[in-house]
């Protein structure tokens, strides 16, 4: 069984490469990030002809999650029940379902924007209702995992070069340390192994030529079980869907497994 992570930025301008990844990379469930469209406006009937059911949590031009399945999508539950919310605001940021044989949330935390903005808290509370919304199936005995974009670096390791994000958020000791408490869960991050490069990036700026000069990030992320785990046989990111006219600015991240 094929799963996969993407943040695509807008499902729109995205779709005939979504489309296309799909039929050739072989795809069994794909975890969507902003998709930044309604639930109206959704591309479902076009996955539909591909065979793929879609559940999807989305409002408007920011944010959206969805799952994309051809394995059945069963159980959907839509944002986290002790979502903290911004400014008033439960933004679609997280979206559940089980797939077959197992269980994902495909999540899209908050960015946090910058250490003293209401935005970093924000994401912060984000993580913890995060934590409490998976806590029961990540103890369980069901391959289950956490994919998305979690907007964090979990190491130095993870970013080009960490002295560029001094004073920056993504690498802040206080969001690695609610990576690591949602981990301790029952969770453990699979590392997609890298092909040409020293490191598995995901993603990369648009701005000053960070894609073909390999600076880059690795956020987006998987964090599976115990069963999940023992399950992965591959994972890699799919460093080539970055490439070339209309591309997001993340690429995929995708996990094989047994079950």
């Amino acid at each position: 069984m094929r799963i996969a992570t993407w943040n695509v930025n807008s499902i729109t301008a995205r779709l005939p490469r979504l489309l296309a990844w799909l039929e050739s990379s072989g795809t069994d469930v794909l975890c969507l990030q902003e998709a930044k469209t309604t639930a109206e406006q959704f591309p479902t009937d076009e996955l539909t002809k591909l065979g793929y059911e879609s559940a999807v949590h989305a409002t408007g031009r920011w944010n959206g999650v969805a799952v994309i399945s051809r394995a059945g999508l069963e159980d959907v539950v839509r944002g986290l029940p002790s979502d903290p919310g911004y400014d008033g605001v439960q933004e679609p940021r997280a979206i559940a379902a089980t797939c077959g044989p197992i269980r994902v949330w495909s999540v899209y935390v908050p960015n946090g924007r910058e250490v003293d903005h209401p935005h970093f808290a924000y994401k912060l509370q984000w993580i913890e209702a995060l934590k409490a919304a998976v806590a029961g199936d990540a103890s369980g005995s069901r391959p289950f995992a956490v994919l998305g974009d979690y907007n964090i670096a979990p190491t130095d390791d993870d970013v080009h070069d960490i002295a560029a994000f001094e004073g920056s958020t993504h690498v802040t000791p206080a969001e690695r340390a609610a990576l690591t408490e949602l981990r301790e869960s029952g969770l453990t991050d699979v590392i997609p192994r890298p092909l040409k490069y020293d490191h598995p990036y995901t993603y990369w700026d648009y701005r000053q030529l960070c894609f073909p000069k390999n600076r880059g990030m690795r956020i987006d992320l998987v964090y599976g079980n115990e069963p999940f785990t023992k399950a992965v046989k591959d994972s890699y990111v799919d460093r080539e869907e970055r490439k070339g006219k209309g591309a997001s600015d993340h690429a995929p991240v995708v996990v094989d497994l047994d079950v």
